[in-house]
């Protein structure tokens, strides 16, 4: 029984469907997060209702999942945001869902549903369109890609408030960072939008979204993924402009990583830091500094360390900071000896996660930023890692890669988690990962790999929106071949940090390369610089190749 709620919530697994398949009633599943504030508001406005908890109680399987730890789940169910409230067939299918429900919309919906499920049992659940869908458009992949997609962020983008559609606003480091190359000005306006909108000045770090066109209704809520993203986007841009406008706002998340979401037992970054009192962001420095802080989830995630991990590695590969590196260094020991084993990517370093099914499974979001955490750190400061990465990439294309693209996990588990899902999102970062494994390795099948994964998503590309640039960006790479500066130098070396700064955050640094030591040359496609022995004559050689 949970005291808050009132309601009896089962943990997600098998013995909950069992419990509603020989009850003959539906599951209620609720989807939230430690972090989400409407989940707690639901919480204590709706399921703390006592008749409310009671109907729940006696006329169906009520079931809570965190979404942070059961990822299969939240893809498979979620209704566009947390809370979500789903209702279940005994098999795992869907009823019907919703988002927020207050207490008399929660009443109705109980009536609804157990009217439906009265009338018409298992025969009103439908399996969500994205699990039933054949495989999706193939096609060629060419230029007319990134034109597209430079399009789509032209249209979207609000010339007013900066940032791209109208509402809500989400800062979109994978849209800023694609813009960056292919409209300067158009990215470096939506960055100061994001910075001056979603940044907390007083304990930094970036908040999640704002509700309306000109950024206000912030949701103060800080997500791990999305800082770790966030410094690595606002550090390419201080690579772009080298001024502090950029890189002050990646430095103070540094900042908010390394204390308030340093999980110091487990020596990694935790998940998530709360919104707190909406009047605590509003107080003076002083009152602030006495008020209490809001929660924090320690849950280390292999996925969002990975991003915190590549955000920081870029950070420092501009600027020498070594906060930056220790910290950086410090969560890749944790990930690499606790949740990477034989190429597996581990979800979470807590051992109760997938509690239906093996926790040392592969999924695809993991491996996919496991595996550029580990590309990055190999092109910074430390080309041992290639061996996990390598072993990372082949686990995931033994285990995961069907047909010509990749599925999110292992086809099993209880509910829908037994039906596959090819996401895109993580198609296109493990593709764009393994297009830098190939130039780090000299291993032209991972490039292969990283073209069939694009080829199978490019019949739809003319539709996709600027939530996933990152396909456009990574088209791009493949086609014109990434700029691929090698060094026969150690990483830290004058030669190598130079490299590093060559003002394009696309490429592929690959140090210790098979040279002439103590010379670096620069390579795009078939393309071949003549050899530089000194940072100036590197950056001589970049641009005569490019020109």
């Amino acid at each position: 029984m949970d005291d808050t709620t009132r309601v009896e919530w089962r943990e997600w697994g098998r013995d909950a469907f069992d419990e509603a398949a020989a009850a003959d009633v539906p599951v209620l599943l609720s989807l939230t997060a430690t972090w989400c504030d409407h989940c707690h508001e639901m919480d204590a406005e709706t399921y703390a209702e006592p008749r409310i908890a009671a109907n729940v109680n006696d006329s169906f399987v009520p079931v809570r999942v965190d979404v942070d730890r059961y990822p299969r789940v939240r893809d498979r169910y979620n209704m566009g945001g947390f809370p979500s409230t789903v209702f279940l067939a005994p098999d795992g299918a869907v009823l019907t869902g919703a988002g927020y429900l207050g207490p008399d919309g929660m009443r109705q919906v109980l009536d609804s549903v157990r009217t439906m499920w009265d009338t018409k049992g298992d025969g009103a659940a439908r399996i969500p369109r994205p699990l039933r869908e054949d495989n999706p458009p193939a096609g060629e992949v060419t230029a007319d890609i990134e034109s597209t997609m430079l399009g789509q962020l032209s249209e979207s983008y609000d010339e007013t408030a900066g940032g791209w559609g109208q509402h809500p606003k989400f800062p979109l480091p994978d849209a800023l960072e694609f813009a960056l190359k292919r409209d300067r000005e158009m990215a470096l306006r939506s960055y100061d939008a994001v910075g001056a909108n979603l940044l907390d000045e007083y304990d930094g770090g970036f908040y999640r979204f704002a509700t309306d066109r000109d950024w206000a209704g912030l949701q103060r809520e800080k997500l791990l993924d999305s800082n770790g993203a966030l410094v690595r986007a606002f550090a390419n841009a201080y690579l772009h402009t080298g001024t502090d406008e950029y890189r002050e706002p990646a430095d103070r998340t540094i900042d908010f990583l390394t204390t308030t979401l340093w999980n110091a037992e487990a020596d990694a970054f935790a998940n998530s830091q709360a919104p707190g009192e909406d009047d605590a962001h509003s107080l003076d420095a002083t009152d602030r500094a006495a008020a209490d802080e809001p929660p924090v989830d320690d849950g280390v995630f292999a996925g969002s360390n990975s991003l915190a991990i590549d955000g920081l590695l870029t950070y420092y590969a501009y600027t020498d900071d070594d906060r930056a590196r220790r910290y950086a260094e410090r969560a890749l020991a944790t990930l690499r000896a606790d949740l990477l084993e034989d190429g597996v990517v581990r979800h979470a370093r807590e051992q109760a996660v997938e509690r239906d099914a093996d926790d040392a499974v592969p999924l695809l979001a993991n491996q996919a930023r496991v595996l550029a955490a580990l590309t990055t750190a190999a092109s910074t400061i430390e080309t041992a890692v290639l061996d996990d990465a390598t072993a990372v990439a082949e686990t995931t294309i033994d285990r995961l890669h069907d047909e010509d693209s990749f599925l999110d996990g292992p086809a099993e588990g209880v509910g829908l988690c037994d039906q596959p899902l090819r996401p895109l999102d993580s198609n296109v970062a493990f593709a764009d990962a393994l297009i830098d494994l190939a130039a780090l390795t000299g291993n032209d099948r991972y490039r292969e790999f990283a073209r069939e994964t694009l080829e199978a998503f490019a019949g739809a590309s003319d539709r996709f929106t600027v939530q996933v640039a990152r396909y456009a960006t990574a088209a791009s790479r493949l086609l014109e071949g990434p700029l691929v500066i090698r060094v026969a130098a150690a990483p830290g070396t004058d030669l190598h940090r130079a490299a590093l700064r060559v003002a394009d955050h696309e490429k592929v640094v690959v140090p210790d390369a098979d040279l002439a030591a103590g010379t670096a040359r620069a390579e795009r496609g078939d393309r071949l610089s003549a050899a530089a022995e000194t940072p100036g004559e590197l950056s001589e050689r970049v641009q005569s190749l490019l020109d």
